[in-house]
């Protein structure tokens, strides 16, 4: 063969090496049979390769999930402290204030009643709890799927359609023991994982334990014990399963199903509870039938008006206690009974549009009923205690007290006729003027000019010190118009002035705490009487009280009668702003008042109307128990202070040195005479000079007058009440 056949031959050669190279490259020919490969169904092995690399690395995420949960989980558990650390742990202060014979008045702080271990809680309890909370909780390591589900549906969609709510009894646990009541997700998370170490460390009866002991209830009540012992007046072990059931039911929302709040709300929750008791094999269907309705609640004790007390007494205990913060029980001086009937008789008596208050003394002081507005919801003002308003002419108790003190008696004959005291001059509320009267039917009649003239006589500032040392502690004017009220005071300062009279001059102290326990009994404090102080000789408080009970019988007070013995005086501001009624019987002092929080007057106000009627209204059920008790309004005067007055052995005042009211002192001869203020004397004739010097006296600037010495000397008052007068304060 020639070479040129050779190169053809080999040339195709490599043409068929190259075609059929070609043919096993491309893409195999379809059957027109079938339309496709014969390879058809198996995936391809990239598809197969990445599917099996996400299943591993989906594997290998979810095993270091697992072993993260684990170990956060481990920690949680090692973090959480010990079961019996749990138990102790009671954050916050519960205090129980009682009444003065013992029942429960009010609770604040929060509340865990006795701790129970789990055999000593009832099952019908533990059942109710599990069934309306957590009815898979034997079941579940601590979150249970199906609510887990439903919580990750609900957080999606916004639905909520589902049946319970999202969180186990453990994981509630979790919450009340560790974290808040944010709704996300991290808190979520965590609550989840506290459970997990909650189910690892404890046992399921112990987690039902610490829950059925902690969880709250409403009002202050944490645990079982603490919610039976507040709705029903008994221990959580004696718990009947109608009882059992409203207590399960608050768990869902305190506040609105309270059978405190909401009977009806309380009662219709607990019929739920029941149903799926039954439901879940816990009761019969005869026990599920019980009338939840006929559950005996708790007797509220006048949660309204009664916090006008608390507000007042509770503050003391930082004064009176040292620092602590254990559960403490406060046995106070109030009584229910009282307290309630001074509240009837203030929402009664009290004007349209108008404030009223009252406090009430026992003969030691021991505030009975306090009342600081018709509607503590409304406004919590404490109008008892801290309120400043005038006391119109209750205040005259001063006056009277210091010419009493200064030698005067009921029968003393005064003279009612118009007076000017430096360029003031006080009308009755009569409009007119009587002439002469004895000092009682002045008082009893509240008549403004006697009151006026035995003011001046006596000194104002005299009358100022009297009132301090009846315990007035607020600023006290000393221009004449002080006489018929014009400082203000505080009704319960007010209160304890007369009680003073009422324990013959003997000084009171009100107090509202009588001993403070510990929730175990032991004794923290106890009242102690302070050491009794006479504070005027019983002389004058006898003529006082005369006074004061001719006030009642014939005089202003006439509304104030309650068919025993009453002594007390009314009390009227101009243009009826305020209105007054102070009196005591049988050992109780009361005062009322009522008014305009804006000081604007009201209509008809008046000390002996309204305030008065409310005084009695209230007294009548307050000494209801006590023997009637006549009053000693004899006026003795002791013998020594009959004897004749040395100094008069030495002549004329006007014939030796004279200090007066305001410290000067006055040279013999120099003092000058001032008018009787009963118009029974003449005025002495003065002489050119001193006319002028007292025309030139008016015309300065006058100086507010100071408070002045008692009116008696100060050896008299130490003789006739047997020790040395206390000083002003």
């Amino acid at each position: 063969m020639s070479k040129r056949g050779d190169r053809l031959q080999n040339k195709g050669a490599r043409g068929s090496r190259r075609a059929a190279v070609e043919r096993a490259d491309a893409p195999p020919a379809r059957s027109k049979a079938s339309g496709g490969s014969s390879g058809a169904g198996k995936p391809p092995s990239r598809l197969r390769a990445w599917l099996k690399r996400g299943f591993w690395i989906a594997g290998g995420l979810a095993l270091l999930g697992v072993i993260f949960l684990g170990f956060a989980v481990g920690f949680a558990a090692r973090s959480i402290p010990s079961y019996s650390a749990l138990v102790a742990n009671q954050p916050g202060q519960t205090i129980v204030v009682r009444a003065r014979d013992g029942r429960e008045i009010v609770e604040l702080g929060p509340s865990f009643g006795e701790w129970l271990d789990y055999d000593e809680i009832p099952d019908n309890m533990k059942n109710a709890m599990i069934a309306v909370e957590d009815k898979r909780f034997h079941s579940h390591i601590g979150v249970d799927p199906v609510r887990l589900t439903g919580a990750l549906v609900e957080g999606v969609t916004g639905s909520r359609a589902r049946l319970g709510g999202t969180s186990t009894i453990t994981q509630q646990l979790a919450r009340n023991l560790f974290l808040n009541s944010n709704r996300t997700f991290d808190r979520k998370a965590r609550e989840a994982v506290l459970a997990l170490a909650l189910e690892w460390k404890f046992s399921k009866e112990e987690i039902l334990e610490l829950y059925l002991n902690k969880v709250y209830f409403g009002g202050g009540a944490y645990g079982v014990d603490s919610a039976s012992r507040k709705f029903f007046s008994h221990p959580a072990t004696e718990l009947s399963v109608g009882e059992a059931a409203i207590i399960a039911g608050l768990v869902k929302a305190p506040s609105r199903y309270s059978p405190t709040a909401d009977v009806q709300a309380a009662v219709d929750r607990a019929q739920v509870v029941l149903r799926l008791m039954r439901e879940q094999g816990y009761i019969t269907a005869d026990q599920a039938m019980v009338d939840v309705g006929a559950v005996q609640l708790k007797e509220a004790a006048g949660q309204n008006s009664v916090r006008y007390f608390t507000d007042w007494v509770l503050p003391q205990l930082d004064i009176i206690l040292p620092e602590t913060f254990e559960p403490i029980e406060v046995w106070t001086t109030l009584d229910i009974g009282m307290q309630r009937a001074a509240t009837t008789a203030i929402e009664a008596n009290t004007p349209g549009g108008a404030q009223g208050a009252l406090v009430s003394l026992d003969r030691d002081g021991a505030i009975l009923a306090l009342v600081g507005g018709t509607d503590y919801v409304a406004t919590n003002f404490n109008r008892a205690t801290a309120a400043m308003r005038q006391p119109g002419s209750s205040w005259k108790l001063f006056v009277y007290l210091a010419a009493l003190e200064a030698g005067y008696t009921p029968e003393d004959m005064v003279v009612d006729t118009p007076v000017t005291i430096d360029g003031w001059s006080p009308r009755n509320s009569s409009g007119r003027n009587i002439g002469e009267t004895d000092l009682r039917t002045a008082f009893a009649f509240s008549i403004n000019t006697v009151a006026a003239q035995l003011g001046n006589e006596v000194g104002f500032g005299t009358v100022a010190s009297m009132a301090r040392r009846f315990g007035i502690t607020s600023e006290v004017s000393t221009f004449p118009s002080m006489v018929l009220g014009s400082s203000e005071v505080r009704l319960i300062e007010m209160t304890r002035a007369f009680a003073v009279v009422s324990a013959k001059g003997v000084g009171v102290e009100p107090y509202g705490i009588a001993k403070v326990t510990t929730a175990d009994g032991e004794l923290l404090y106890q009242h102690e009487r302070a050491q009794e102080r006479t504070l005027v000789p019983d002389y004058v408080a006898a003529g006082m009280t005369d006074l004061l009970q001719a006030a009642v019988q014939t005089g202003t007070g006439r509304a104030a009668q309650i068919g025993r013995p009453v002594a007390g005086k009314t009390g009227t501001t101009s243009s009826n702003k305020d209105g007054w009624f102070v009196g005591f019987s049988s050992g109780i002092t009361t005062g009322v008042w009522m008014g305009r929080d804006d000081a604007k007057a009201v209509s008809g106000l008046q000390g002996g109307r309204a305030p008065a009627q409310a005084f009695a209204a209230y007294m009548r059920y307050a000494v209801k128990d006590r023997a009637i008790e006549e009053f000693e309004t004899t006026v003795e005067l002791p013998e020594w202070q009959l004897e004749p007055d040395e100094e008069a052995m030495f002549g004329e005042p006007d014939d030796y040195y004279y200090i007066d009211e305001q410290g000067n002192l006055i040279e013999p001869g120099r003092r000058e005479p001032t008018p009787s203020p009963f118009g029974i004397e003449g005025e002495r004739p003065l002489d050119r000079d001193r006319d002028r010097e007292r025309d030139r006296e008016r015309e300065r600037p006058r100086a507010r007058p100071q408070e002045g010495p008692p009116a008696a000397s100060q050896d008299f008052l130490e003789e006739a009440t047997g020790g040395a007068i206390p000083p002003d304060n």
